[in-house]
């Protein structure tokens, strides 16, 4: 059996509060993008978890989000039955993509099948959640409100690019460390991302950008890329930017190629763009790809 694993990206990102157990509040859009790892798994009789890949991977197995997916799914269905799962990773490691997460997520649903368990897709969130914020997210895939460190999830209808518009993602040749990202960024409050939230429900989406705007509001293409391009769009950039310049260097290298919005997404370091046509996104992919470490020419993925 053979799972897909789609990464994602994050439309908007707010960090709301530090919370008293050291863990911070988020208020966050996350979006699947159809970009991503392979997992597969074979049966074994003996409850026995082998896990290999297609290339060698730089940390322990035990420390493997699949490896230790595979052991919580199983310890809760008290399964006796093991697999041998084999991944084949594409995404790179400390980009902001949650492909570890993406993996981790895949393997539940795969052993899901594989054992016969059934269980929804609630149940394999929960397990998920034990195992990283955006493992439970990355179960179900779409488009999705996270709130809390990223387990509270509001699933929404899910979001397209307009007709013939394209996603580019590319992640510099440099890595940012989670715990980096977190140490300068400024913390929000609620208003901000409460705000958000009301104004997806309830007003036009300028879908090309990712940008509430009121219906009762005329909208210039000025004003989007004025909205599109605010700073606050991800407060993680504020955090990063002064410490990786590289990161900083990507997003003005899309606006420089004609994104029509660039962002980094979650904590870094990768940084995606929407542009109008494939042709143009294909162009800047071939421009970027000297000081890219990892790119994909895709579109937003929804099961």
């Amino acid at each position: 059996m053979k799972e897909y694993a789609p990464a994602k990206i994050n439309l908007f990102l707010d960090v709301i509060r530090k919370r008293e157990d050291g863990y911070h509040d988020l208020g966050t859009v996350f979006q699947t993008v159809d970009a991503g790892d392979t997992v597969e798994a074979t049966l074994r009789e003996d409850g026995e978890i082998h896990l290999t890949y297609n290339e060698p991977q730089n940390y322990p197995l035990e420390s493997d989000l699949v490896f230790k997916a595979a052991k919580a799914l199983k310890e809760f269905a008290k399964s006796p039955l093991g697999a041998d799962i084999h991944l084949t990773k594409v995404m790179p490691l400390g980009a902001g993509l949650g492909g570890g997460s993406a993996d981790a997520a895949a393997t539940l649903r795969l052993l899901n099948r594989l054992w016969n368990l059934n269980l929804p897709f609630e149940t394999l969130e929960s397990i998920g959640a034990r195992l990283g914020a955006d493992v439970p997210f990355l179960v179900r895939g779409g488009t999705a409100f996270a709130e809390g460190i990223g387990e509270r999830l509001t699933f929404k209808e899910p979001f397209e690019l307009p007709a013939g518009e394209a996603l580019l993602i590319a992640t510099p040749l440099d890595s940012v460390p989670t715990k980096d990202a977190y140490a300068g960024v400024p913390k929000s409050g609620p208003d901000r991302w409460e705000q958000y939230k009301a104004a997806w429900d309830s007003q036009v989406w300028v879908r090309s950008c990712g940008i509430p705007i009121a219906e009762t509001d005329p909208v210039s293409g000025d004003d989007v890329l004025e909205l599109a391009l605010n700073p606050e769009t991800c407060f993680f950039e504020i955090s990063v930017f002064p410490t990786h310049p590289l990161v900083a260097e990507m997003k003005q290298k899309f606006l420089e190629l004609g994104a029509k919005v660039a962002l980094m997404s979650g904590s870094g370091a990768s940084v995606f763009g929407i542009f109008e046509t494939q042709e143009l996104a294909e162009e800047a992919a071939a421009a970027l790809k000297p000081i890219s470490r990892y790119q994909a020419v895709t579109k937003f993925w929804h099961r």
